[in-house]
């Protein structure tokens, strides 16, 4: 008999599911909108609707379904409990035992969302052939997921790998989204990149490229970076400076073979690990400067890969 597992990333407007077969083929997806309204009620039933409508569709019986990994944008402890997950509107549960009773038994394994996708880039992504990495993701904020000895690392409460809030800067005032001040994704993030770039510009006379845009992201940064605009590689260079600093401490912290690149910056390639680099291997304790900077390349399927990966673990894939 055929099994199959799927891997789920729920997050706060759409939840991917992905069906693979028990050689870690991927097989089909599924994306349905996440609705968070009423306390996030419909989630799980949601999600088991999509699951029985796969099943269905590709012939396969509950039986046949080895597992199901989860991963979701809040903690989450070893056994499955998620403590207050703010985008979904949940307080504390475990999810692992609620979708398990919503599908009829099927074994179910959660974790953060992050650290799925960390597990995912080791398993199929940019991480491959290392057992020990950090994947950091950049976007509105900082994420991460740490992985050691091929496992993820969640922490006592599950809140590990919360690496956008390591306290990064003295004297700031502004406040980070978390309630503190100086946080590193102030500093790093894409949208921070897009508001250092809009104050320089407004402090500075010189021409550049970037005036051209009505808002400044991060993209434009790198991509007129690329076309040798010097107020754009002025800031790719203090942000790399900063992510390879930072960097550095998780370096010497973790002592991982790997820092992989996620997030929509990840696409800005080549000109973002330049810029990180020497001051990673600066910042970086010497016994832990050797490790490698690498891009993720599963895009927003690392987190299916991710927890589809915690059920394979069960069986050695």
């Amino acid at each position: 008999m055929e099994m199959f597992v799927y891997g789920i990333d729920v997050g706060g407007t759409n939840t991917k599911l992905a069906l693979f077969n028990g050689k870690a083929m991927l097989k089909d997806t599924v994306v349905i909108p996440t609705r968070t309204d009423a306390k996030g009620i419909h989630v799980l039933p949601d999600i088991k609707m999509a699951l029985d409508a796969n099943m269905e569709k590709h012939g396969i019986k509950k039986e046949q379904v080895a597992g199901i990994g989860v991963g979701v944008p809040g903690p989450v402890t070893a056994d499955g409990v998620v403590n207050k997950c703010v985008n979904l509107g949940w307080d504390s549960m475990n999810i692992s035992k609620q979708l398990s009773l919503f599908t009829g038994g099927i074994k179910v394994k959660a974790t953060n969302d992050a650290n799925a996708a960390a597990l995912g880039e080791m398993f199929r992504g940019g991480g491959q052939g290392f057992k020990n990495l950090i994947l950091v993701t950049f976007g509105t904020g900082i994420g991460g997921g740490i992985i050691i000895d091929g496992k993820i690392y969640s922490g006592a409460t599950g809140a590990a790998g919360e690496i956008g809030h390591i306290p990064f800067m003295e004297g700031e005032t502004e406040k980070c989204s978390c309630g503190k001040c100086g946080c590193l994704e102030q500093y790093i993030s894409a949208s921070a990149i897009g508001r250092i770039a809009t104050k320089i510009l407004e402090e500075r006379t010189e021409d550049s490229a970037l005036r051209k845009y009505q808002t400044v992201t991060a993209k434009e940064v790198y991509d007129e970076a690329k076309n040798g605009d010097p107020i754009a590689l002025g800031i790719v260079k203090l942000t790399g400076d900063r992510i390879g600093r930072a960097f550095g401490m998780l370096a010497s912290m973790f002592n991982p073979e790997a820092v992989v690149i996620g997030g929509g910056m990840a696409k800005a390639g080549q000109i973002l690990l330049n810029s990180i680099d020497d001051s990673f291997k600066k910042d970086a304790f010497h016994a832990t400067a050797g490790a490698e900077i690498r891009l993720a390349t599963l895009g927003n399927l690392a987190g299916v890969y991710g927890g589809a990966k915690l059920i394979f673990d069960d069986y050695g894939v």
